[in-house]
């Protein structure tokens, strides 16, 4: 049933990425918020958590210094306007005493400069490659996928990173074995508004097995809902949800990853377009994380949780030369 599930997404996906430029923006958005209020009834009681998720693994040994939970922040950066709010965010974050992932797109937005990566880098932020066109096409066949891979491949070694996260959250996992990478962003726990819908039903990091021994890569499923779904597809006007869900990952001991997007935030102090959200709601969600949860949260960037899974987790099904050092 899963994999019909996956086919039915697959055709769906397919005709929606081929129709798409044909239609208006708005009313694409008018579309997708009108199924989603109906998909928001229809999974009340999965969404937005999903009460079997928060099982820890099999041999789970806790966070690092027995923190209560993990705290990871990511985001992917899908346009050009995005990519020119990166350091703006990046100062946000700084300023608060937290660090990020920013996921740059490698052809969409034109080259993407080397030095503003080396920059994010020295300033203790990571860096992951985000599909490659973000065109909805790259898991559309296993020939494409095969045919951007290489070139998928080239970027990860140029940025100097080992990170993948999936544009739309539209993935093959098998196929991905192919990717030079350890970890990768790629599904959530729970999220019936995404294109692919299935997700992982965990709200830890888990290992995808390639098909040698030692060879695969690290899941980091998103367990709080995108701002884009919060925001500008479900209307929200506070962060509520995400702190009922933070609250909730946290009493069960798991990682709290937030996904979100420089490309939808208001950091002005003009009104928000229709695609916006005011950057204050960020800034509000990270004061939330240091009042009410203080020393008990493990704060780390994916690399950081691939280290900490293949040294202490793993060891012996991930060789120990590529772990990668905590900064």
């Amino acid at each position: 049933m899963m994999k019909a599930n996956m086919s039915a997404d697959r055709l769906q996906n397919h005709f929606f990425y081929t129709l798409k430029p044909m239609i208006p923006r708005r009313l694409q958005l008018f579309l997708r918020r009108q199924i989603a209020q109906h998909k928001r009834k229809k999974y009340a009681h999965i969404w937005p958590i999903d009460p079997s998720s928060g099982k820890p693994p099999k041999d789970w040994p806790g966070w690092p210094d027995g923190k209560q939970f993990g705290l990871v922040l990511s985001h992917d950066v899908d346009t050009r306007k995005g990519y020119h709010q990166v350091l703006q965010l990046a100062d946000l974050e700084e300023e608060m005493g937290f660090r990020s992932q920013f996921n740059f797109v490698p052809e969409r937005y034109a080259n993407v400069d080397v030095s503003l990566l080396g920059e994010l880098k020295k300033r203790g932020f990571g860096i992951g490659v985000h599909g490659l066109k973000h065109d909805g096409k790259l898991f559309s066949c296993k020939e494409i996928f095969s045919e951007s891979a290489p070139r998928i491949n080239a970027y990860l070694e140029e940025w100097g990173t080992r990170s993948f996260t999936a544009p739309s959250m539209m993935r093959n996992h098998e196929w991905m074995h192919e990717l030079d990478m350890d970890f990768c962003i790629s599904t959530f726990d729970t999220d019936p508004f995404e294109p692919q819908s299935d997700g992982a039903g965990t709200i830890f990091p888990y290992w995808v097995q390639g098909r040698s021994p030692g060879h695969g890569f690290l899941e980091l499923p998103y367990t709080l809902v995108q701002d884009f779904t919060l925001f500008v597809i479900l209307g929200e006007t506070s962060i509520d949800l995400w702190k009922l869900k933070l609250d909730w990952i946290a009493s069960n001991r798991g990682m709290a990853l937030l996904n979100s997007h420089p490309d939808y935030m208001n950091f002005g102090s003009g009104p928000c377009q229709d695609e916006e959200y005011p950057a204050a709601f960020y800034r509000a969600f990270l004061e939330y994380i240091k009042s009410h949860f203080n020393e008990r949260y493990w704060h780390a960037l994916p690399s950081e949780v691939w280290n900490f899974w293949a040294t202490h987790v793993r060891p012996k099904r991930i060789p120990a030369e590529r772990a990668m050092p905590c900064s």
